[in-house]
């Protein structure tokens, strides 16, 4: 490549071919990786790509059954990226490779590519359960990367005032039409200031400025 900012690309040699058929769920293929302990790799080939010439042809690395990296070799889009152009309505044509732990290290190096243990479970099969078993396989070390990764999204929620705004008026409409359903109408007035539930007489006056807000 020409410079640094130029996508990284992922290079790793072919491997040990151990199977290669078409499913209906990319969570097959990640169980199989997880319950094998596999370190190497697999190709996932959504069917829009096989007949319509799409733009989503992905590689998923493992170490010990652990997805380590996601790659779209059409796009070069790596990491977080490249799960979400994978995630589309299959079936997928995928193969699974076995690789020497030490011909991906270098791959596995790059951070750029990298994804959270369980973002592959969640993303792409949609399995709670397969993400929790994917958790419990990976080291100490990737879990936190993962809890760094799952902080910042929080954290970005929680700068989009205008989004959690949108969120707190929403609960306030279900509410109140849940209120009125249950005929608790003048619990929920729109005169009615929020303050907080409290069995202390003391509970916080509405102008103290450490009054937690409620929504």
């Amino acid at each position: 490549m020409s410079g640094s900012t130029d996508a990284p690309v992922l290079e790793i040699p072919r491997g040990d071919l151990l199977r290669s058929r078409v499913v209906s769920d990319v969570g097959t293929t990640l169980s199989a990786a997880l319950e094998r302990s596999l370190t190497g790799y697999a190709t996932v080939v959504p069917q829009e790509t096989l007949l319509l010439s799409g733009d989503a042809r992905g590689v998923l690395t493992f170490e010990a059954g652990v997805p380590v990296l996601a790659y779209n070799t059409v796009t070069d889009s790596g990491g977080a990226d490249a799960l979400a152009e994978l995630a589309v309505p299959g079936p997928y044509r995928v193969e699974l490779y076995a690789v020497a732990p030490e011909a991906l290290r270098a791959a596995h190096d790059e951070e750029a590519l990298r994804v959270p243990p369980a973002a592959a479970a969640t993303e792409l099969a949609d399995d709670p359960d397969l993400a929790e078993r994917t958790r419990e396989a990976a080291p100490a070390d990737r879990l936190a990367d993962e809890e760094d990764e799952e902080a910042d999204a929080v954290a970005a929620f929680l700068a989009d005032d205008d989004r959690i705004a949108a969120i707190r008026e929403q609960a306030r409409s279900e509410a109140r039409e849940r209120a009125s359903e249950w005929g608790l109408d003048d619990a929920l007035a729109d005169d009615e200031p929020d303050t907080l539930a409290d069995d202390d007489p003391d509970t916080l006056a509405d102008d103290d400025p450490d009054t937690p807000e409620r929504f």
